[in-house]
């Protein structure tokens, strides 16, 4: 008889640490955190990690430590429900659709940046069609040179959807195009301008699509939404808000669930938060399968398939080289979550149409990532992660209960109408905006380590929308900072020269080091520091009033207006 080998025991990678419990940590953290305090401000355990916990946009907690569950919740597979780790497996080659965005008007040079793209690592055409893109009539000629059963095709319109949409079906019906989207989303049309709520194009498009493939028809287009302050939890909530809102009109229009539910793809935003971001692809595709779930679709059509774009939101005018770093962490975030697309804003894009230089770093990114950074092999490379899931988790949560509140309200339509969607965002943004200010939360070169005497960068400008009066409009992050750029930009072509403020080295402790503290608050502002006297009648003295009284939590923006006040800058 042959005895078959003992085989080794698995190796524990901590099996000579001894175990300690939650309760062993908390007196752990209790120590350290009360190091410095006076005895009778020391905090217990539990004060001490809850001082410790951080907080993230719509009200989600971030805990010190995560450990395994007590009773953990099943992984699940990708492919399956509750389609969490993803639609389907990863392709290793071919890991996620590199989508880049063209929406220059002039179609023989947008026809040009197309091929450029596409020779050069993009798998897909993302048209943005309207006053402020391209042409309906020139769509045509912008994917001339598109082999259509190689490259999806997808466009998008605030102001001409229908025309937009029109203009594609063309291209595509007389090809051997398998794969696109035709880019309907009255609903994101509707609150991005103002216009009127048209949701009648939806069901002849899909039922004109029926014998082409893969090819959708709607476009969930979120970032309308994102990009004028909306939190993540409620980009999400929103999402599926306008989701459900088709498949209800589709319903109505004589379209199968199903069917209906295959049309409809949903564009995301992507933020530098990379772990939010993953969270947020994977919390949607949770709760849209689950939706799927209760309609009566089928499981294996139940996946959602999520289109991510960097968050315009996020991007800063100055100092505009940072954005490729926000873009890298959002494009990290983005395949950590899972996104079937990714789309890369060129890091000038706030400045205007981007050059060939900013769209090939653009669209670089994506690729080094792909293909070097080998995060692409592996099918939800976060999925298992304490933190990971239980952020997906409590965003799911969080974005469910919202999405009651709006079904509860009548459906996205109404709470458009009611001003709940404009409410939310605008609460959004003033939290936000606070923080900004008093630079709680950072914006790296504009907020602080600003780049002094910065030039502007110039690109051709976009043609910008006409906007409703109940438009919902982008208002990105640091705009607040640039109004002071911006002040201090008018003065110096007045006066020849920048503000300036007088900023001694004086003999104290640290004193150098607190002059730089001093000078780069000013530079956020565009002011000049000066080391004697030449300043523009205004001084920081290192008094209690002065750049030795400007507090963490001090309104910083507030502060530097005031100080433009002072020395007569226009506003």
């Amino acid at each position: 008889m042959t005895v078959a080998p003992k085989r080794p025991a698995p190796m524990a990678l901590a099996a000579h640490f001894p175990e300690r419990t939650q309760e062993e940590w908390r007196d752990l953290v209790a120590g350290v955190v009360n190091k410095g305090r006076p005895e009778d401000q020391h905090l217990s355990g539990d004060d001490a990690v809850a001082s410790m916990r951080s907080h993230l946009e719509g009200g989600l907690d971030i805990e010190p430590l995560y450990t395994k569950a007590s009773d953990p919740v099943p992984l699940g597979v990708p492919g399956a429900m509750p389609f969490t780790r993803g639609r389907a497996v990863r392709d290793a080659d071919v890991p996620w659709d590199v989508r880049q965005v063209h929406d220059d008007p002039d179609a023989p040079t947008t026809r040009k940046l197309v091929l450029g793209d596409l020779e050069n690592g993009v798998t897909s055409v993302w048209l943005h069609v309207g006053a402020d893109g391209l042409a309906p009539a020139d769509v045509a000629e912008a994917l001339a040179d598109v082999q259509l059963d190689l490259a999806p095709v997808v466009v998008s319109s605030w102001d001409a959807q229908a025309a937009a949409a029109d203009a594609l079906y063309a291209v595509l019906s007389g090809s051997r195009a398998s794969s696109g989207n035709l880019g309907h989303d009255p609903l994101g049309a509707a609150a991005r301008t103002g216009s009127a709520l048209d949701l009648t194009p939806l069901a002849d498009a899909i039922r004109r699509l029926a014998d082409h493939g893969e090819i959708r028809a709607i476009t969930v287009d979120t970032r309308v939404h994102a990009d004028a302050g909306a939190t993540v939890t409620d980009e999400v909530a929103f999402a599926l808000a306008t989701g459900v809102a088709y498949l209800r009109h589709l319903e109505a229009e004589g379209i199968d669930v199903t069917e209906a539910f295959r049309h409809i793809e949903f564009r995301v935003s992507a933020s530098a938060d990379q772990f939010l971001t993953a969270a947020a692809l994977r919390a949607l595709r949770r709760a849209w399968a689950r939706i799927g779930e209760r309609v009566g679709v089928h499981e294996k059509s139940r996946g959602a398939f999520t289109h991510a774009v960097t968050s315009a939101r996020m991007f800063t005018r100055d100092d505009a080289w940072t954005n490729i770093l926000r873009s890298t962490l959002a494009t990290f975030g983005a395949s950590l979550g899972g996104a079937d697309a990714i789309t890369v804003l060129p890091f000038d894009t706030v400045s205007g149409l981007p050059t060939p230089f900013s769209r090939r770093i653009a669209r670089n990114t994506q690729i080094l990532l792909a293909e070097e950074s080998n995060v692409a092999r592996v099918t939800d490379p976060a999925g298992g992660s304490w933190y990971v899931e239980t952020l997906t988790d409590d965003l799911a949560k969080a974005a469910w209960a919202t999405f009651q509140e709006i079904e509860a309200a009548g459906g996205m339509a109404d709470a458009l109408a009611s001003d709940l969607v404009a409410q939310r965002i605008s609460a959004a943004v003033v939290e936000r905006d606070r923080a900004l200010a008093t630079r709680a939360t950072p914006i790296t070169g504009v907020s602080t380590f600003p780049l002094g005497g910065e030039k502007p960068l110039e690109r051709a400008p976009r043609v910008e929308l006409v906007l409703g009066a109940n438009a919902v409009v982008p208002h990105r992050d640091s705009t607040i900072f640039e109004a002071l750029r911006d002040r201090s930009a008018a003065y110096a072509t007045k006066h020849g020269h920048a503000p300036r403020v007088t900023v001694p080295t004086l003999n104290v402790p640290r004193a150098a080091d607190r002059r730089i503290d001093a000078v780069n608050l000013l530079t956020v502002a565009g002011i000049d520091a000066v080391e004697a006297e030449g300043g523009s009648g205004a001084a920081l003295d290192g008094t209690d009033k002065g750049y030795e009284g400007v507090a963490k939590d001090m309104d910083v923006v507030a502060f530097l207006s005031a100080l433009l006040d002072e020395m007569g800058a226009p506003a």
